[in-house]
């Protein structure tokens, strides 16, 4: 009996140690509980946050320094979400490559 009260309780621990936070509503403390945030990223999620809710993975990725896609993709593994949503490896949208603004900056030989 004593062995199937602490295997209940070890489960419902589990379910609870894993519970997922949102991005746009969770706490510093919410934040910091997971594995991977510490308070200085769940500073800087909480004072993007302030310039309004973030609208996806890859709004959260360009406006909270440090997070870009591989950090991105490990804190939805441990719980992170935005919106509800996990990191489903959409990266944010690319910045124009060094070449490509020189291409566009010279016009072609004719």
């Amino acid at each position: 009996m004593f062995k199937k009260v602490i295997a209940t309780l070890a489960m419902c621990f589990a379910a609870v140690s894993f519970a997922a936070v949102d991005a746009n509503k969770g706490s510093a403390a919410d934040l910091d509980g997971l594995k991977g945030v510490g308070p200085s990223l769940s500073k800087r999620i909480l004072d993007a946050r302030k310039e309004g809710e973030f609208k996806d993975w890859p709004d959260l990725m360009q406006r909270v320094k440090g997070v870009k896609e591989k950090s991105a993709a490990k804190l939805s593994a441990e719980g992170l979400t935005v919106n509800g949503q996990s990191f489903n490896g959409a990266a944010a949208p690319a910045k124009a490559s060094k070449a490509a603004k020189v291409a566009e900056a010279k016009p072609a030989k004719q």
